[in-house]
């Protein structure tokens, strides 16, 4: 690992999933990790875009709780299972982290669509490339096609026992087709291709309508912040 910053902790502001409380970040720059380096940032409740590696430090709150699936225990759903036979006309690809502008593009619908963001909070094509395009560890994107069209990609990281979710976008006309749960399942079937143990979501948020959905891909393990150990669940929380 390459070091670019020391790890600091972020001044409080406004927290980006529940509305009523305050947040702050422990972060630190890096590049340059080994795929053993990233799992055991990974593994303490990390999470990365491009060189920026952050966890949350907030005061007296613990609601964004580190939560990955079991990928050898896994097993899809019936619900899961409609969504796969759904999509089962797309390619997938998995390429290098390489900036395509109609990536970008649909980086911009579906932030619009999804969060309703305007034009000048949508990042900035240098943000873009810098935000998801810096690799600082093992990554690729995953593309997923409709003949010619490309419907949806997601970031990922991968570590010696993992892969990581980083981000998922998909195109708002393609909404019925589940694509956010299509790529997460092929995303755990990736996993289970590469023998590894955990498929990381990111931060489970259960007051919070667009990270409450993670709890479906059972079984899963939930990170505890004071005991810093992982623990198993069978059943949705």
């Amino acid at each position: 690992m390459k070091l670019l910053s020391p790890p600091r902790i972020s001044p409080e502001e406004k927290c980006p999933y529940i509305e009523s409380k305050l947040a702050r970040h422990e972060f630190f720059l890096a590049s340059e990790l080994s795929e053993e380096e990233l799992e055991v940032c990974l593994s303490k409740g990390y999470r990365k875009f491009g060189i920026y590696y952050f966890r949350p430090s907030c005061l007296n709150c613990f609601d964004c709780v580190p939560i990955r699936t079991r990928v050898d225990l896994f097993k899809p759903n019936k619900s899961q299972k409609r969504i796969l036979k759904k999509n089962k006309d797309l390619e997938i690809k998995y390429r290098t982290l390489t900036f395509k502008e109609e990536i970008f593009e649909l980086y911009k619908l579906h932030s619009k669509e999804r969060f309703n963001y305007s034009d000048e909070k949508i990042e900035s094509r240098e943000e873009f490339i810098q935000t998801h395009f810096t690799p600082s560890a093992p990554g690729m994107v995953v593309e997923y096609w409709l003949k010619d069209k490309l419907l949806a990609v997601g970031f990922i990281d991968i570590s010696d026992e993992s892969i990581s979710s980083v981000y998922f976008i998909y195109h708002p006309d393609y909404k019925d087709r589940g694509l956010g749960i299509f790529g997460a399942l092929k995303e755990i079937e990736y996993c289970k291709a590469l023998s590894k143990k955990y498929y990381y979501l990111g931060y489970f948020v259960k007051e919070n309508n667009f990270m409450n959905y993670k709890d479906q891909f059972r079984p899963f393990e939930l990170y505890d912040w004071k005991k810093e150990n992982w623990n198993l669940h069978e059943e949705r929380i």
